[in-house]
């Protein structure tokens, strides 16, 4: 139990401003997500101890450039084990975040989770994405589940059009690596933003925000 404060220290050297119940509700996540891997294996198993940094403050990378306003709704594509969503719906309390997967028993976990932490912002949904009809998003978020091509077809039927100028409505994900051909199969014209020129672990180093406008 000692080690759990530094590794929440990670969050809060980049992020300030959260409330008591916000920094309880990240402190949390350690226990859950160790006791729920154990039962099904939701995140690498030697990604286990670093949950703090690759997966609860890399899907805050999101968070670092795009505001999600209260009222606004988010869908989470493939979110698998509830990354990028579930620190992101800690982080925006106000803001709906709707998360989907394809296979239920990691949606398990995900309801698991947002009901042990008391998370009231979050729905799930056993779907593909692309089989949702009837529903607008002002965002979609997801993480390296699938080529940029593919996240796009099934984000863009889904997405309102709008936003401000400095935060237009429109797909945020995280990738890795050389993105170069992803991006040019893909047809989109992205914004990309090193995830290690906001947080400065070697971890994300080639990891990168990519974000496509509606």
């Amino acid at each position: 139990m000692e080690k759990a404060p530094s590794k929440l220290e990670l969050i809060l050297q980049y992020f300030a401003d959260f409330t008591p119940e916000q920094i309880a509700q990240f402190a949390a996540l350690e226990a859950l997500y160790t006791d729920w891997n154990s039962k099904i294996n939701v995140i690498s198993r030697k990604d286990i101890d670093s949950l703090y940094e690759k997966h609860v403050l890399h899907s805050l990378a999101i968070a670092a450039v795009a505001e999600f306003k209260p009222g606004m709704e988010v869908i989470d594509i493939g979110t698998g084990g509830g990354f990028p969503g579930i620190p992101l719906a800690i982080f925006f309390p106000e803001t709906k975040f709707h998360l989907v997967d394809s296979i239920n028993k990691k949606l398990n976990v995900v309801r698991a989770v947002a009901e042990a932490i008391n998370l009231q912002n979050v729905t799930t949904q056993h779907t593909r994405t692309e089989d949702i009809k009837g529903r607008k998003f002002h965002f979609a978020v997801s993480r390296a589940v699938a080529p940029l091509k593919d996240l796009w077809r099934w984000a863009g039927p889904l997405l309102r059009k709008g936003g401000e100028p400095e935060n237009p409505y429109g797909l945020i994900c995280l990738k890795g690596g050389d993105l170069h051909q992803e991006i040019s199969e893909s047809g989109c014209r992205p914004q990309l933003t090193e995830v290690y020129d906001l947080f400065q672990e070697d971890y994300f180093k080639e990891k990168y925000v990519v974000r496509v406008n509606k």
